[in-house]
């Protein structure tokens, strides 16, 4: 393996002037031609990384998910996987499985490993994750939830909840049934549901129920196979599109046809619900641009540049085949 000894002994220059070329120092016009032909003669490749430890800077950025089964994190890790590549960076991804003493432990982890910067999945922000995430002194950025002192990146989750109650409420709904998730996700558990409440609830006429299950299918399969028999609603909101497919799988296998029986609906604009039947209407959310704009804002924070604390992402009501006016059913 060619080193960067072999390149000076060649070029009868010292080991610093070949430092100072490989890293746009000041190095004669005769000299930088001379390294040059050497290093295509012999395909020489100059570590990276050990050059970036060097000077400080490891290239390296951090990324902290919650669980590896989510369909939205994958297609955020795509953006960030293109944006990093596209900037010269490298990514390292732990994972917590949901657990806030893995998170704490994935912080200190990524803190060691010299990372530039840290993009976290946040599910559930207590007063020791935000006190932790300051004391590394690392540049860090939220994704989906926002706290005080902290960048983040959101969706606009109390709009799609608004979307899609003013949509039901526009089909002539007025019995609902909301299936949320729990509170300590605060951006799918309340406002998403905040949004959707408030939108319905200063109708005449409306009621709303709500249950609560978690992120998994199967969980909501088994709620659902009990819930459905007993519900009045017309019109079924679920939290996320995964529990919207779980939902829908019990409706079938109880012998309910949908929207006929009731209207359906969930949240993300999975992939899943183009390719299930009747096709689900769902608020879909531009997670893989959510991971593009991620990394480019932790890279202008490391660069120490002025950034906007908080920034949006939008989202946009995709009307599907699970839905359909009160009156026609």
């Amino acid at each position: 393996m060619v080193t960067i000894n072999d390149i000076a002994k060649e070029a009868g220059v010292a080991k610093s002037t070949v430092s100072r070329y490989l890293n746009n120092g000041s190095v004669s016009a005769d000299t930088r031609r001379k390294i040059d032909k050497i290093i295509e003669k012999t395909g020489y490749t100059p570590n990276n990384f050990a050059r970036s430890l060097k000077a400080q800077k490891t290239n390296m950025i951090g990324v902290m998910i919650p669980r590896l089964n989510s369909a939205s994190t994958n297609e955020v890790l795509e953006g960030i996987d293109e944006m990093t590549r596209k900037l010269g960076y490298q990514l390292i991804i732990t994972n917590s499985d949901q657990n806030n003493e893995r998170e704490f432990e994935n912080i200190q982890t990524l803190a060691k490993q010299k990372v530039e910067g840290v993009i976290m999945f946040a599910r559930e922000l207590t007063p020791e994750h935000i006190d932790t995430v300051k004391k590394t002194g690392t540049p860090f950025l939220f994704i989906g939830q926002k706290a005080e002192g902290i960048h983040s990146i959101i969706h606009q989750d109390y709009q799609a909840g608004a979307k899609i109650g003013t949509y039901a409420i526009e089909l002539g709904h007025r019995h609902f049934l909301y299936v949320g998730v729990p509170e300590k996700d605060r951006a799918v558990g309340v406002e998403r549901r905040q949004g959707f409440l408030d939108a319905v609830r200063p109708v005449n006429g409306s009621t709303v129920e709500k249950i609560e299950s978690d992120f998994s299918r199967t969980s909501a399969y088994q709620k659902a196979l009990a819930f459905l028999p007993k519900t009045e609603a017309t019109y079924i909101v679920c939290a996320t599109d995964n529990i919207a497919v779980a939902v829908l799988k019990a409706a079938k296998d109880l012998g309910y046809s949908i929207p006929e029986d009731f209207s359906l609906s969930g949240f993300g604009g999975y992939e899943a619900t183009a390719y299930v039947s009747p096709t689900i209407t769902t608020v879909s959310y531009p997670y893989r641009e959510m991971g593009l704009e991620a990394v480019k804002k932790l890279v202008r924070l490391i660069g120490k540049e002025e950034v906007p604390n908080i920034s949006e992402m939008g989202n946009e009501l995709v009307i599907n085949q699970s839905t359909a006016y009160f009156d026609k059913i």
